[in-house]
């Protein structure tokens, strides 16, 4: 099936929508010293069961993979919303163990597992049993009914659903492509009004540089004390900001915005605009003042700024996957579907074990301390 692997140049990776397939993506992994590899490969198109594609032999597309180890024996072949090609779906289980196997030979001897954090559609997402009465996903049936699903077209059934997804697994995706009145058209009413409020109340965004860190940091630090997540450090978002791929084919343009009145921020996000799309990174807010709707304001600037930079799409980059109160992360979801986009649902982590007694072990450590994170 695959005809053909081969590293690549990290500045050749190929343009594409997705930041963590970007040149720009491995050089933020390399600025936080981690490792990066990309490869290109080139598969017989009946195998990825693709009509609109028939017009050619083979396809040619590449991949960009993060290392990262556990200690100095061990590592992890991590490919973050990759590969980006899409098979049909009963093509995919297959694709995945071949090229798997293609990787094989050319990942260091110390990676024992390959993880593919898929950010193609679920297989689920189109099935009728797997919403409610309202319309509400779901969700994918247990492991067990997934993987078999998945490994029914391979060779040696070797597909595993991975204990946590590392990205966002579920997203709302905005069409840029709409003209102002009918973007605004599409939102929830309640979502127009806190827009206009915000005008009304004076809040005014800005784009600033490295010299307003410290007041993203500020507004993060309350967020994350808030909602009880990890806390990065300011090194962190030092290096999203300032890293550059300005002479490769995947370069990114990396826009701290902030939200404020009279002087005082409200709230801040990270967009990042890759190929034809501008995505919502990172976001936070202050814990006062939230009356001012601030939040609101900065993702309609940001879609803005989106659409003059020419994207066609906008990614909020994680909400629950169903409108469940209980779900951690239910209040991003009631505040980004607001805005009137396409809910999508992922196909979210696979393993492909290449050691099994090491991968087998390592799951088992994986499940007993799962938690969602970013990377």
């Amino acid at each position: 099936m695959i005809a053909d692997l081969q590293e690549k140049s990290i500045k050749d990776i190929y343009r594409t929508s997705i930041i963590q397939q970007t040149a720009y993506w491995s050089k933020v992994k390399l600025l936080q010293g981690v490792e990066t590899s990309a490869y290109n490969f080139k598969v017989n198109l009946p195998d990825l069961g693709l009509n609109h594609l028939e017009d050619e032999s083979f396809f040619i597309g590449d991949l960009l993979i993060i290392l990262q180890k556990l200690d100095q024996d061990h590592c992890i072949a991590y490919v973050p919303y990759g590969p980006e090609i899409e098979p049909a779906e009963d093509c995919q289980g297959y694709f995945l163990e071949q090229l798997s196997e293609a990787l094989r030979t050319s990942l260091p001897s110390s990676c024992f597992m390959i993880r593919y954090d898929l950010s193609w559609q679920s297989l689920w997402a189109k099935e009728e049993d797997c919403y409610d009465l309202y319309g509400n996903w779901l969700g994918a049936p247990e492991k067990r009914i997934q993987e078999i699903r998945v490994n029914y077209s391979t060779e040696n059934w070797n597909l595993r659903k991975a204990n946590t997804d590392i990205l966002p697994s579920n997203t709302i995706l905005m069409d840029l492509k709409k003209d102002t009145d009918n973007l605004l058209g599409n939102m929830k009413p309640k979502t127009r009004y806190n827009i206009n409020l915000s005008t009304k109340k004076g809040v005014k965004i800005k784009s600033l540089g490295l010299e307003s860190l410290s007041i993203w940091y500020e507004l993060y630090r309350q967020t994350a004390l808030r909602n009880n997540f990890f806390l990065h450090d300011m090194n962190y978002f030092k290096i999203v900001l300032t890293a550059r791929a300005n002479d490769t084919q995947s370069p990114a343009d990396v826009y701290l915005l902030i939200a404020e009145v009279e002087d005082k921020p409200l709230a801040a996000m990270f967009l990042v605009v890759t190929g034809n799309r501008g995505t919502y990174l990172y976001g936070a807010s202050a814990s006062e003042n939230r009356n001012y709707m601030a939040t609101y304001a900065l993702q309609w600037k940001a879609m803005q700024l989106a659409k003059e930079k020419g994207c066609t799409e906008y990614d909020f980059f994680g909400i629950s996957p169903q409108a469940d109160p209980a779900h951690p992360l239910y209040g991003l979801y009631r505040f980004k579907s607001g805005f009137g986009g396409q809910v999508v649902h992922r196909m979210g982590c696979w393993d492909y074990p290449l050691s099994p007694k090491k991968y087998a072990y390592y799951a088992s450590m994986e499940f007993k301390n799962q938690s969602y994170h970013l990377s």
